[in-house]
């Protein structure tokens, strides 16, 4: 995906607050996904991040992705709560979550949208794997190769499960 050559800049400044962000706290996966959020923020019209601060914007999108990947959850192998994830950007969680929610609304991300769910996680997610199977709801991990293959080619689920060791 590319940024707009209007959007260059501003695409730039909250990328570097983004990458450095994932290398003291996250890692490779989150950065890539943070990086393609950013992308889609850009690529808006009119994009939403000409207006309001790079380091706020940031923060949200942290936010938004991390609260979608279960970041607030201690039993992950990434957790922080919602101030420990903001303290690095000096902004309160109220403001990330409103940053979050307002991102989350524009671009569409939930629990079952695979573009926003780290890769490590997606295999892990009931709602990526539920297809409707003559009329039942079958979580598609469950049904034989041929038929993941299948779902898959239809682009009901991310990958075919069967193949990943």
């Amino acid at each position: 995906m590319s940024v707009p050559k209007s959007m260059q800049e501003k695409y730039d400044e909250i990328a570097s607050l983004l990458i450095l962000y994932c290398d003291q706290y996250l890692n490779e996966e989150y950065k890539e996904i943070l990086l393609f959020t950013l992308e889609k923020l850009c690529r808006k019209r009119p994009s939403p991040l000409l207006r309001g601060r790079a380091k706020t914007w940031a923060a949200g999108i942290v936010y938004a992705i991390g609260s979608n990947n279960f970041i607030f959850d201690s039993s992950m192998p990434i957790h922080y709560t919602a101030k420990e994830l903001m303290a690095p950007f000096g902004l309160s969680n109220f403001t990330g979550a409103n940053k979050a929610a307002e991102i989350k609304k524009m671009l569409k991300i939930d629990y079952g949208n695979v573009d926003y769910v780290v890769e490590s996680l997606k295999i892990q997610n009931p709602l990526l794997w539920m297809v409707v199977v003559n009329g039942y709801m079958v979580d598609a991990r469950k049904l034989p190769i041929e038929l993941q293959e299948v779902c898959f080619e239809q682009g009901l689920i991310p990958f075919v499960p069967g193949t990943v060791e």
